[in-house]
Order: structure tokens, then sequence, then C-alpha cells
């Protein structure tokens, strides 16, 4: 570990950037008093695979999986089970009261 003040940090940033990345910690000083640090960067946890974050959010309770697979999903468009033209119709009747006299 080493330390260093502010005014050399300054003139030699170059020089203590790389022993930081070599994996070194420095100390920055002001007055003889510590101030900062500067060390490589916490390396994050490398990213999960997709199913692997999917299978911890469900282990988690955020998220419900699906049932099926989605290469056995069936989309199916329907009506509501109204005769043909039962909506216009529905609609004209609420409009009616809108239009001016």
């Amino acid at each position: 570990m080493k330390a260093v003040g502010v005014k050399q940090l300054k003139a030699r940033l170059s020089e203590y950037l790389r022993a930081v990345k070599a994996g070194e910690i420095v100390l920055v000083t002001d007055r003889d008093e510590v101030v900062a640090e500067l060390r490589p960067p916490r390396q994050p946890p490398p990213p999960l695979e997709s199913e692997d974050t999917l299978q911890a959010l469900a282990e988690a309770g955020e998220i419900t999986r699906a049932r099926q697979s989605k290469g056995r999903w069936r989309w199916k468009a329907g009506g509501m089970g109204l005769e043909p033209g039962a909506t216009q119709a529905l609609l004209d009747e609420l409009r009616a009261d809108r239009t001016p006299d």
C-alpha cells in the first residue's frame, strides 16, 4: 500500500493509476491525513443467463412462470358472443343523449 500527498499525486497521476491498475491501493493524504483511497474497482458478478434470472425471480415469488412452453402457446381472438351489429347499436343508444337538439 502506497501513500501519496495531493500535490505529488497531481504531478505523477499516471504513475499512481498504473499502480492501482496493477492491483495496489494508494492512500491519498492531505497534510498527513488520509482523505481518499485509490483502488481497483470491484468486479461485478458475472451476468446470469436469462433462464437463471427468470428461475431466481420465480423462486423469490416475483414472477410466475408459464405452465406451457412458448412453442405451445395458442392465441385465439374471439368476440364476446354478441350478435353482429350489437356493439354499434349499444354505442348509438349511449350516444343518443349527446346529440344536440
